[in-house]
């Protein structure tokens, strides 16, 4: 299908996933998830593929006579450690910084914000609420409601083209603020669950889509139709900064959270590494365990215990980072290869 041929399909899917044609199971990983599960089950990955070493010769405790593996291992991991915590603990001020600064900052700060929502008490005619989920539904409603004005008006224009592809663009526009409305509500910040509610909402494909109908048939269209169409344009670029007002505060707030579960992760982390130096040698431990030398489990435990700061910040990176790469753009840019 032509570059051309894809603008004029003027409907779009009703989700993120299904415009960008990817695998329910790998954005399921990479977002979707709780970031603990994800966590959990990398640390089991891990556990799992380590202990294939029972299956190399020579065994653990062979190699242990001969070369300082725990040793060399775990000295290694506490250097990591260090280095790890020292990062996170710079990432964690980094965000706090952001929200330090002087009086006129704080104050310009707060005269935007309450100018933006002077701007959607004027798109909704009500106060704008200060719950998030709720705020991105007002946005989103009276988008909708303005879309079916726009029906409503051009059911009087004479082009039957023009007439066809409104009908299709407020029909799509309506199912896909009907998916993001449900997945909306109940949302509570803190969780992903809103931001990923948000990232369905194709506000940018709509306003381009409004740009080319206005382009197409500026003949064919009359005063209170074109109004109409520009008031749409207009609830939707309203969508746009609200959406990534509300990541940006998302952002920070996982970042945070991802600072202290590393601290907490990190303390016994380091206690396994420095044990496992002082106590554990060919001797401490011997037998096997469902065939598997018992020192072979001991350390598998131990290491895969050492990483989870590690776990959890991959978990929690491939979320923000995939999020932040599908939102890079602010309007009617489409970033890629499926436009829709």
């Amino acid at each position: 299908m032509s570059e051309n041929a894809d603008e004029d399909q003027i409907s779009t899917a009703d989700t993120m996933r299904k415009r960008a044609d990817e695998s329910r199971i790998k954005l399921w990983l990479l977002i979707g998830a709780n970031r603990q599960v994800i966590t959990g089950v990398l640390a089991g990955t891990f556990f799992g593929l380590f202990m294939l070493g029972s299956l190399l010769d020579p065994t653990l405790a062979d190699m242990l006579q001969d070369r300082a593996v725990i040793e060399s291992l775990y000295a290694q991991m506490i250097g990591a450690l260090i280095t790890g915590v020292t990062l996170v603990v710079t990432i964690s001020q980094l965000i706090i910084s952001q929200e330090n600064g002087p009086l006129g900052e704080q104050r310009a700060r707060m005269s935007e914000t309450m100018d933006f929502r002077d701007y959607i008490k004027e798109l909704t005619d009500k106060p704008a609420p200060a719950d998030p989920s709720a705020f991105l539904r007002e946005i989103i409603d009276a988008t909708q409601g303005r879309a079916e004005t726009l029906e409503e008006r051009i059911e009087s224009a004479d082009n039957r083209d023009l007439r066809d592809e409104v009908n299709e663009f407020v029909d799509s526009i309506t199912g896909n603020a009907e998916t993001v409305r449900e997945k909306l509500d109940g949302a509570t910040f803190g969780t992903f669950d809103v931001v990923h509610a948000s990232l369905d909402y194709n506000y940018s494909w709509n306003i381009f889509q409004i740009e080319r109908l206005l382009a197409d048939y500026e003949d064919d269209i009359n005063k209170e139709q074109r109004a109409a169409l520009e008031e749409l344009r207009t609830s939707f670029a309203m969508f746009g900064p609200a959406r990534e007002h509300i990541k940006t505060l998302y952002f920070q707030w996982e970042l945070i959270n991802l600072s202290r579960y590393i601290l907490y992760a990190a303390i016994p982390a380091l206690l396994i590494s420095g044990m496992m130096i002082t106590f554990v040698d060919a001797t401490t431990i011997t037998g096997r365990i469902l065939g598997v030398e018992a020192l072979l489990w001991l350390v598998a435990i131990t290491f895969t215990m050492t990483l989870v700061p590690f776990f959890l910040l991959t978990s929690y990176i491939l979320r923000i980072a995939t999020a932040a790469k599908r939102t890079l753009a602010i309007g009617p840019l489409i970033l890629r290869d499926s436009q829709r």
